[in-house]
Formats: C-alpha cells, sequence, structure tokens
C-alpha cells in the first residue's frame, strides 16, 4: 500500500459517508451509496487524468477546472444525461461544503464549485427506450445452463417486469418476494420509500428456476440478497457495475438476433423500456407514476411526451416529410380523373 500524499482528504471523505450523511442527515443506504459511486468516480477521473495513484490526490484536485472537465467527460464520453451530470456536481459540492464547515481553507472550493452552472434539464428530454423486440432478443441471448447466464437473464427479467432502478433490484432480499397468489416484490426505494409491485406469471416461473439453483434450500424469509456475488465463499450484494458489465456483454450477440439493441442497455433504460410499453399498451400514467414510485405526476409525464413524438416523426416519415410548413409533392400520380375528383372532394 502507498503512502498518502493528503491524509486529511481521504479522512474527510470517510467521514463524509461513514457519518455525516447516515448520522447527521439520516441518509438511507441507497443515498450513501450514490454518494460514495460519484465521489469514486470523480476520483478516477482525476487519477487517470493526472496519471497518478489515488495515493496522491490531494484536495486542491477538487478545483473548478478539474470538476469542469470531468463534467464534459461524463456529457461527450460517458454520454450520461442532464440530470445525471447534475446529480455528479451536486455530489462534490455537497462534500466539499462539508470539508469546508470541518476545514476553513476549503472554503475557497466551495466558492469556487459554486460559480459552475448547473445544466438546464430538460424536463421532457428524449427518452431511451427499448423496442419488445429488443427485449426478447437480450433476454433469450445469456446460457442459462450456467448459474452465470442464469442470474443474468433473471436480473433482465426483474429489471423490466418491476421497471424498479437498479440498486432496488440489487437491495432485494429472498423476504421481499411473496410468491402466492398475488406476487409481488416489495421495492425499498429513494427517501426509504417502500412501494409494492406486481410480478407477472411468466416472471414467477422464472423466479422459482432461479431459486432452485441459486437459493437451493433458502427459505423464503431469508434476508439473502436475491442477486449476489460470492467473496470468501460467502454471498454478498452484487455492486451495480458489476450488472451494468454483466448486462453490457450480451450486447453484441443480441444484435444479431435483433438490429434494434442499442449498443448500451443499461440498467436505467429498462425502467424506461417498461414504462413506455405499459403506456403504449394502455396503462394509464396515474398508475405508471404510483408503479415507478415517483413523488410527482409531472415526472411520469416524459413518457407521454415521448409517445407522442415518436408518432409525429412516424406521421412525417408517412406523410414524407412533415404536416406543416411547405407542402411536398405526392409521392404518387393519379390517372382516373374521377378518383382525382373524390380525392380533392369535388
Amino acid at each position: 500500500m502507498g503512502k498518502v500524499k493528503d491524509a486529511q482528504l481521504f479522512m474527510l471523505i470517510r467521514n463524509f459517508l461513514e457519518i455525516y450523511l447516515p448520522v447527521h442527515r439520516h441518509a438511507g443506504e441507497n443515498t450513501v451509496k450514490s454518494y460514495r459511486t460519484g465521489l469514486n468516480q470523480f476520483l478516477d477521473f482525476v487519477s487517470q487524468k493526472k496519471g497518478i495513484s489515488r495515493y496522491s490526490l490531494t484536495a486542491a484536485m477538487f478545483s473548478y477546472d478539474m470538476v469542469t472537465e470531468y463534467l464534459q467527460w461524463l456529457t461527450n464520453n460517458k454520454k450520461v444525461s442532464t440530470a445525471t451530470c447534475n446529480n455528479r456536481l451536486a455530489v462534490i459540492r455537497a462534500f466539499i461544503a462539508y470539508a469546508s464547515a470541518c476545514k476553513p481553507e476549503y472554503i475557497d472550493l466551495k466558492n469556487r464549485l459554486g460559480q459552475i452552472r448547473v445544466k438546464k434539464n430538460d424536463q421532457f428530454g428524449k427518452v431511451n427506450y427499448m423496442t419488445e423486440a429488443a427485449v426478447k432478443a437480450l433476454m433469450e441471448t445469456p446460457d442459462i445452463s450456467t448459474q452465470t447466464g442464469l442470474q443474468d437473464q433473471f436480473m433482465m427479467v426483474m429489471l423490466y417486469d418491476t421497471g424498479a432502478r437498479i440498486q432496488e433490484i440489487l437491495s432485494l432480499r429472498l423476504c421481499d418476494l411473496k410468491i402466492d397468489k398475488t406476487p409481488t416484490a416489495t421495492i425499498h426505494g429513494k427517501g426509504n420509500k417502500i412501494r409494492v409491485v406486481p410480478m407477472m406469471q411468466e416472471t414467477v416461473k422464472h423466479l422459482k428456476k432461479y431459486l432452485s439453483v441459486m437459493h437451493k434450500d433458502e427459505s423464503m424469509y431469508s434476508e439473502t440478497y436475491l442477486f449476489f456475488t460470492r467473496h470468501k465463499g460467502q454471498k454478498v450484494q452484487m455492486c451495480d457495475d458489476t450488472a451494468r458489465f454483466r448486462i453490457q456483454r450480451y450486447v453484441a450477440a443480441a444484435k444479431q438476433k435483433c438490429s434494434d439493441v442499442p449498443d448500451n442497455p443499461h440498467p436505467h433504460m429498462w425502467r424506461h423500456t417498461r414504462a413506455m410499453h405499459l403506456y403504449q399498451h394502455g396503462m394509464d400514467l396515474e398508475r405508471i407514476s404510483q408503479w415507478l414510485g415517483h413523488s410527482q405526476l409531472e415526472t411520469t409525464l416524459i413518457y407521454a411526451h415521448a409517445d407522442t413524438e415518436d408518432k409525429r416523426k412516424a406521421i412525417e416519415a408517412a406523410l414524407g416529410g412533415g404536416v406543416t410548413g411547405e407542402l411536398r409533392d405526392a409521392p404518387y400520380t393519379v390517372d382516373d380523373e374521377e378518383v382525382l375528383r373524390k380525392l380533392y372532394g369535388l
């Protein structure tokens, strides 16, 4: 292990994550994990950018220029949404604000970071979602004769069927599942909010198969995580980076079956996909909002807007360019004078 150059920085990070957030701010486990992920990603970026190890990082690297460059990298290279970009900035600002309250030398950093403008978040920004054919192709790709393939397939099934966020899925324990006459999954969402979502019968079939292999002889009252990895012989909660990587590795093979499969079907896309499919099949927005765990119905309006936009584009394509502006020549000819008259209402 190398010698830490700025021990104070890492002491503050530890206290921020382990004491300040959970004890003083009463932040939930998922919230703390989100802050930890954000800080880790920024530190990794700085480490790679500077070509140095984490042990050599200092507080000075939380500079205006470095954070701005990090946000540009998120947008240009990682292709994250405006909301995610703003969230990462908020994480860094929150930590530096905490650090400045503990150590006055951080106050200048706090003031400088406060000058970074938050990106305007388009409430009705583009919703990336998959076609039903793409979902089917991805789900059919894993080799379910192996434990890894079985686990990966069922993870995709649960992401799609429940519409849950990836961390909500990975936080599921066996005791959160009920497979009686009305199968449900109890989701522990943002802000420690709990919601109960139904599981479809086809999902229950996948679940029973998965349990028979991955949780053989375990009680449904067990607090063992539904999705796990093994560490020193023990079942531990799977991390979201592992889940993303495991889904991503099926893309190339799935694309051979269906060209609709996107290049990066990240876990949150499964949530958008399920919501869009439900809306397109007739479920009203209020029910979708409750099912997704949105605190405000307005958040769910993006799906209605996206569906309307898709239909508009389809109409434009069918009409050869649009319904407004200059009219284009009809892509056909009419030779029958009587038919011509009828077409124009004569």
